[in-house]
């Protein structure tokens, strides 16, 4: 299937983008009352093809052992794989593609580092295979705490379109950042984030020195599949210093940026 024919790239588009982000959150309005499963939140997609054997597998390695669905146990294998993505994956932002095929879930968990976008993508298709009602979130953010390099290829602390998952828990979506793993927070000194189910877990506004470190600036909204080219064509615009408003491509070693190893 080509890009192109991928079913639902925009479905499910709820869009906020002029509302600051420390200001307005449209999800907490409903978040004292229960919200009803749409079935399109657990389908299958061509981005979010959990169907595959690879995501069948790796849901069953991390949360095989937590059977049942009470609520805690439900809110446990959110936890599970919260952390099996946070911590499975280096943040690697060098890794930007604009091959569709690099986006699909099944193509993702084979990897070993990669960015916010695609471990969005992994983990809301894992939630999904797991019986977890999920969807995308994405926002533009200021980052405070970034490499010199990459602030020179990219001219600018902006990053547009950062991925997050959100999942539907006991009736209320929960906001899940899961892109910066436990070694890169170390190196930062940044807080490393946390999830327990019952919060949102997006990313600190300050490190551990209290200088800042995420912003979150405006809301891009939420999606039920992967907006590929709507992300890409922001690239193009918002970083037109770069070779079709790609980072790299080919990784933080590539790159020679030791901040990201």
């Amino acid at each position: 299937m080509s890009f192109g024919d991928a079913p639902g790239s925009l479905a499910g588009a709820s869009v906020w983008n002029a509302a600051p982000m420390a200001d307005a959150h449209p999800h907490d309005a409903a978040d004292h009352a229960e919200v009803p499963v749409d079935p399109t939140w657990l389908a299958t997609t061509w981005f979010l093809d959990h169907d595959h054997p690879a995501i069948a597998e790796f849901v069953q390695r991390h949360t095989g052992h937590l059977s049942g669905e009470d609520p805690d146990t439900v809110r446990a294998r959110a936890v599970a794989l919260f952390h099996a993505v946070r911590d499975g994956y280096r943040y690697d932002p060098y890794r930007t593609s604009h091959a569709p095929a690099d986006y699909r879930a099944s193509a993702i968990v084979g990897t070993s580092s990669t960015w916010c976008v695609p471990k969005s993508v992994l983990l809301t298709a894992a939630a999904r295979r797991a019986g977890i009602p999920a969807r995308l979130g994405f926002a533009d953010v200021r980052n405070h705490l970034t490499s010199a390099k990459l602030s020179a290829r990219m001219t600018t602390d902006l990053f547009v379109w950062h991925g997050y998952s959100e999942l539907l828990l006991d009736g209320t979506w929960r906001k899940v950042s899961s892109a910066f793993n436990i070694e890169l927070c170390q190196r930062f000194g940044t807080k490393v984030l946390e999830f327990d189910g019952t919060a949102d877990a997006l990313m600190h506004p300050y490190d551990d020195a209290g200088n800042r470190h995420m912003e979150y600036v405006a809301s891009r909204g939420s999606f039920d599949d992967l907006p590929l080219e709507q992300i890409l064509a922001t690239f193009r615009e918002v970083y037109p210093s770069l070779p079709d408003g790609a980072v790299a491509g080919a990784g933080a070693d590539a790159a020679g940026d030791d901040v990201f190893h």
